[in-house]
């Protein structure tokens, strides 16, 4: 088993993973407050929850999209394991084929994302991921990365509406049970979550347009399964996409 953590600007997503199955999948909340030793014990407790054993772990891998906090994961995660673990960026060997202006400054999730869904969908391939910001990524039919889309997440763009209005509640993103809503709860509702769904299907629509051909549809992220069934456009939902791409990644670095 190996020790895969995925560190998003809100949440961690630690996972234990091998080549047959996920044996189990956490999340922790992101701070940058705190030090090493505080996220080496929650580790420690995530793995003493699940009956992992230090000596059932061969390594660990982590990408991170919050680099102020590489050090203190990388450190916590070395005094769990015994093992400085991988750190996915521009010195890894992923062999992925960025086709970015710079490719050094596509972030780690994206290129995990990438990785794995090459592994298992037929391409050209869009990958959406939802969590803190909205991103979609475009992989084409030999395989190569060619950019995607950075955009406002779901609750980020819910905030800021309520940050920024003077009469609008905070709300429930429960899913809506029509379009038209009839009091402001169900109008604020509706708007960010058929909005988002309605962006979704819009960008598909013009990615796919300039890639001449339709594509598989995959989705990650927290808010990708409440969004995506709302979509008109068919998107495979896929929880442990991440996961499954770091582990893709450690076991290509351990042999190379």
């Amino acid at each position: 088993m190996i020790l895969a953590v995925d560190m998003g600007n809100s949440n961690i997503v630690v996972g234990g993973l091998d080549d047959q199955s996920t044996y189990f999948e956490e999340r922790i909340t992101t701070d940058d407050r705190k030090t090493s030793l505080e996220y080496a014990i929650m580790l420690k407790n995530i793995l003493e929850i699940h009956k992992v054993k230090r000596s059932d772990i061969e390594g660990s891998i982590i990408s991170s999209v919050v680099p102020p906090l590489n050090a203190p994961l990388s450190s916590a995660v070395k005094k769990i394991t015994g093992k400085r673990p991988f750190l996915v960026g521009s010195g890894m060997k992923t062999g992925l084929n960025i086709k970015m202006d710079n490719p050094k400054a596509v972030g780690g999730d994206r290129i995990v994302a990438a990785v794995a869904a090459i592994a298992r969908y037929e391409g050209p391939i869009i990958i959406i991921d939802m969590g803190t910001a909205t991103t979609m990524d475009v992989v084409d039919k030999a395989g190569s990365y060619i950019g995607g889309v950075i955009l406002p997440g779901v609750k980020v763009s819910l905030n800021s509406l309520v940050s920024n209005t003077a009469q609008l509640p905070r709300i429930n993103l429960d899913v809506p049970k029509r379009t038209i809503g009839k009091n402001t709860i169900e109008c604020m509702r509706n708007g960010i979550m058929y909005g988002n769904a309605a962006m979704l299907d819009g960008l598909i629509d013009r990615m796919e347009a300039e890639l001449g051909e339709p594509a598989t549809l995959v989705a990650t992220g927290g808010m990708s399964r409440f969004i995506t069934p709302l979509c008109t456009h068919k998107i495979i939902y896929d929880a442990d996409l991440l996961l499954r791409g770091l582990l893709i990644l450690y076991r290509q670095n351990m042999t190379e």
